[in-house]
């Protein structure tokens, strides 16, 4: 099931994050103004609240991300274990996550717009 797909044209200011991008859970900051690129796609993210079950992850097409092209341009995240070739990214403060994901062959990491609040 596809995230809610809201417009987030007001965020974007020249293909950059406008505002800070915050943590919905204690407000943390993640990321600074103008620190993240604007990028529309396709990708399955864990659920960031997942049921008890087989052990099957169950997942969201998330659609609208920030591009961090440095993982030291971010100011309060954290970084799974590897899955894969990706690692996931939680808030550092309160663990909330995951918000987005860390692709270690790009060395970019995605955050989800819909994962996090802007101010």
């Amino acid at each position: 099931m596809p995230e809610n797909s809201g417009d987030y044209s007001q965020e974007v200011d020249n293909g950059k994050n406008l505002r800070s991008v915050i943590c919905k859970y204690c407000t943390s900051i993640i990321l600074t103004p103008s620190t993240a690129s604007f990028s529309s796609f396709e990708f399955d993210l864990p659920l960031m609240s997942q049921r008890k079950n087989d052990g099957n992850v169950e997942t969201e097409t998330v659609t609208t991300f920030w591009i961090v092209n440095d993982m030291f341009t971010f100011q309060n995240v954290g970084f799974s274990h590897t899955v894969g070739d990706k690692k996931y990214l939680a808030c550092a403060d309160c663990e909330a996550g995951p918000i987005g994901y860390h692709d270690l062959s790009e060395k970019k990491s995605y955050v989800a717009l819909s994962r996090v609040v802007h101010t």
